[in-house]
């Protein structure tokens, strides 16, 4: 390239500042000058590939740590909720929930989704009623259904005559081991009654105590006070247990009927009256109604 400068004449050089290329002034003849460009601008040529060259090896690192970067989404910043933000700054009171859903729209040809803000009041979330549930029972007024009561080993002393008296339905009562000195008004459809083991004396028992009893099957009054067989035993009786009391008279009413000789109380299975101070030996009319004579002594 000197060789030509020279042999084309005298020329001026001044150096570039941004591409360090040198910058050429002269006049040559027409023939040099032609030689003279295509000389140029291959100088020219290599100086560019060996810039872009310098460039891709810096650049080369950069992209590959670019391509093998996780392609991942920073998250989002924790959001607090919205609830306790409205509460500490405007209260409790008229709170809303604002929800968002997206709507699709068409704009200018351009699918666009929308944010649409949706505000539920809080009231607005209530337990509905479940029809489909099972109702409760209806609770019962009274225990007027009870069949039965018993009232077995405590202290009572005594009970009203009006106690059973809603108790229509009553089937078995039982007050045996207590302290009781007299029996109440007992329901009408009473099938056992037990009173074992108390103080009652005959005084405490009506003569319509047991009268209108028409279904009492089993009565249990051994171990008392009685003085004589409780009057108006109704015909249902099949099983009477009076032992162990103080009987000391039986008449020939007590379970028969003086005035009819005809008469059998043929329910009757069991009549017991040993442990009294009497002896059934002596009121042999008294047990001529029965298929079997009580239990007890007869001498």
């Amino acid at each position: 390239m000197e060789t030509a400068l020279k042999a084309a004449g005298p020329w001026n050089c001044v150096q570039q500042s941004e591409t360090n290329l040198p910058l050429f002034s002269f006049t040559l003849p027409l023939g040099a000058s032609a030689h003279l460009l295509r000389k140029t601008k291959q100088l020219q040529n290599r100086h560019n590939v060996t810039l872009i060259s310098a460039e891709m090896k810096t650049v080369r690192p950069t992209l590959l740590l670019l391509l093998f970067m996780p392609l991942t989404q920073p998250a989002p910043p924790a959001q607090q909720d919205s609830r306790a933000v409205y509460e500490s700054e405007y209260g409790a009171d008229n709170f809303e929930e604002t929800l968002y859903y997206y709507e699709d729209n068409y704009q200018d040809g351009k699918h666009i989704k929308e944010d649409v803000p949706m505000i539920i009041p809080e009231n607005s979330f209530q337990l509905q009623r479940d029809d489909t549930a099972t109702p409760l029972p209806p609770k019962k007024e009274n225990d007027a259904n009870l069949r039965r009561l018993d009232f077995t080993g405590n202290l009572i002393e005594e009970i009203e005559d009006g106690t059973f008296s809603k108790l229509s339905l009553l089937e078995e009562l039982s007050l045996a081991e207590n302290q009781l000195l007299k029996l109440p008004a007992l329901p009408p459809k009473l099938i056992l009654f037990n009173a074992k083991h108390n103080k009652i004396k005959s005084r405490g028992i009506k003569a319509s105590t047991f009268k209108k009893l028409n279904k009492l099957s089993f009565l249990y009054l051994d171990h008392n006070a009685l003085e004589s067989v409780p009057p108006n035993l109704p015909e249902s009786l099949r099983i009477i247990h009076l032992q162990f009391n103080n009987i000391t008279s039986i008449t020939d009413d007590t379970f028969c009927k003086s005035n009819d000789t005809r008469y059998i109380r043929d329910r009757v299975e069991e009549i017991r009256l040993e442990g009294n101070p009497i002896d059934l030996g002596k009121h042999p009319n008294s047990f001529i109604c029965l298929k079997r004579l009580p239990i007890g002594s007869y001498f």
